[in-house]
């Protein structure tokens, strides 16, 4: 899904001047993930890991906004180009280390004129971060003079998180990375997040003085403020409250765990305006999904990617809807649907299958055990049960009776049925298409339409009823049938 539609939308809600640059590093292997998909391609709540850190970043306006990539270089820089196709893209050297990863990106920042002003480096798989609290740390960096400021947090496990050490005054002093780190600077819990703002002129001077001389031999992007602090410039380092924000996904089971977290806070923020989710425990939505207030969610559903829900309706239970407006007052029962457009007071399940180019009209019925595919239902319509209906536009206020199957395929190719208004059809219809039913037409059950039905004409498949008597009791003899009709006989 593309970030940059709502961008300039939502940024004008965090407040605040534009950093000048914001660096995503995004190059990591992630060989942990056991995946031929890079790790910050892995998704949860409905965008991959580097999208949810490009929508934040493009979140604060930046002037430029730059990824630094290396692993499975061309899969995701295509996957960045379709996300946001203004991210400029960086590729770090051989030279491992988060402090070589922010040198590409400068060499990219800096190939029209050295940029100046707030440079704000983030990682692309720390996907929960929000806008709110990059664009306070950014705040809080302008407002306090900063050269270089840090966000921490206190962790409960602080694991090999590099650790905040500050000094007698409680400013910041060094941050020591794990394997540097003697068992006294382990035991600090305040952690580095790696998210860091700095001025771009500190930056680049600094960079130029960090060496690879420490236990993993790699340019790290944490000794800048130790070297900016011995410069004489204002070093400091900000605390967030939620050290869920910092957390990475290294593995399948943080990932899980970070798509929990994210879903939690999802299913709050939608309570909190106006909606009913009956089961947190087993609701699932997406960030992109968008939720109208009284909107009623039942247990087991989940939805996903573009789904918009307006007022009133009800969803669920056991309900999976992906790119699916559900109109106002319309309810969603039992039901698998994607790329689907349901009307206002439309009813839909239980048991049924939306299948794509689907569009019911205001207060029409797709009912039990119907599948739909590419049809246009009208105001009013039914396909009450037992029916497939596939490239169809059926009117307004017309009836489709049980067992109906749409006949679209020849082997070769797809035709369309179309049916009018107040159209009254029997149940066990086929429809050989392409065909036409017109407008207050009616069919008896057992149709097969073949040709084309006029408008207020009544269409029969007509044969002999055959009955051959006796016919259980001559060809299966002692059967519990014969039995039956025997005695029905009184044989």
């Amino acid at each position: 899904m593309s970030i940059v539609d709502t961008a300039a939308d939502q940024s004008a809600a965090t407040g605040g001047s534009n950093p000048a640059a914001i660096i995503v590093l995004a190059a990591g292997k992630g060989t942990r993930m056991k995946s031929k998909t890079p790790k910050i391609l892995h998704e949860i709540g409905g965008r991959s890991m580097v999208g949810h850190a490009l929508k934040v970043a493009r979140e604060l306006n930046p002037e430029q906004l730059v990824a630094v990539i290396r692993h499975q270089r061309d899969l995701v820089e295509a996957h960045i180009n379709e996300l946001d196709s203004g991210v400029l893209i960086a590729d770090q050297s051989d030279v491992p280390g988060t402090g070589s990863a922010v040198d590409a990106g400068l060499d990219v920042l800096d190939r029209e004129a050295p940029v100046s002003g707030t440079v704000v480096v983030t990682y692309g798989d720390v996907p929960l971060l929000t806008a709110q609290t990059l664009q306070d740390f950014v705040t809080y960096h302008r407002d306090h003079g900063n050269a270089v400021t840090v966000l921490t947090a206190d962790h409960p496990t602080p694991g090999k998180y590099g650790r905040i050490l500050r000094d007698e005054n409680g400013q910041l002093a060094e941050i020591k990375e794990f394997k540097d780190a003697t068992e006294e600077e382990r035991a600090v819990v305040e952690v580095n997040s790696g998210i860091f703002a700095f001025d771009a002129a500190v930056l680049r001077d600094s960079l130029a003085q960090v060496d690879t001389n420490n236990a993993q031999a790699e340019k790290y992007l944490t000794d800048v403020p130790k070297l900016a602090r011995a410069a004489g410039h204002r070093v400091d380092a900000l605390k967030m409250t939620d050290y869920m924000e910092l957390e990475g996904a290294n593995d399948r089971e943080q990932l899980s765990e970070l798509g929990g977290y994210l879903n939690q806070r999802t299913l709050k923020m939608h309570m909190a305006n106006g909606v009913t989710v009956v089961d947190p425990r087993t609701t699932w939505i997406d960030d992109t999904v968008e939720i109208e207030q009284d909107v009623t969610i039942l247990p087991g559903t989940q939805l996903h990617g573009a789904t918009r829900i307006a007022e009133d309706a009800v969803v669920g239970p056991d309900t999976s809807l992906t790119n699916v407006t559900v109109g106002n007052g319309a309810t969603v029962i039992r039901t698998h649907g994607s790329d689907a457009e349901l009307g206002a007071g439309a009813s839909v399940g239980p048991f049924a299958y939306l299948r794509p180019g689907t569009v019911l009209g205001a207060k029409g019925k797709i009912g039990t055990f119907v599948e739909t595919k590419n049809s246009t239902i009208g105001e009013g319509s039914k396909i009450p049960h037992l029916s497939y209906v596939g490239d169809a536009t059926i009117g307004e206020h017309s009836n489709i009776g049980a067992a109906s199957v749409f006949v679209n395929y020849d082997g070769v190719n797809k035709h369309r049925t179309v049916v009018g208004n107040h159209v009254r059809m029997g149940s066990d219809n086929m429809y050989v298409a392409p065909v036409t039913i017109g407008d207050g037409a009616y069919s008896g059950a057992g149709t097969t339409v073949r040709k084309d039905v006029p408008a207020g004409a009544l269409a029969l498949t007509e044969g002999n009823q055959v009955i051959v008597e006796g016919w259980v009791q001559k060809h299966r003899p002692g059967t519990d049938a014969a039995k039956a009709a025997e005695a029905s006989n009184g044989s």
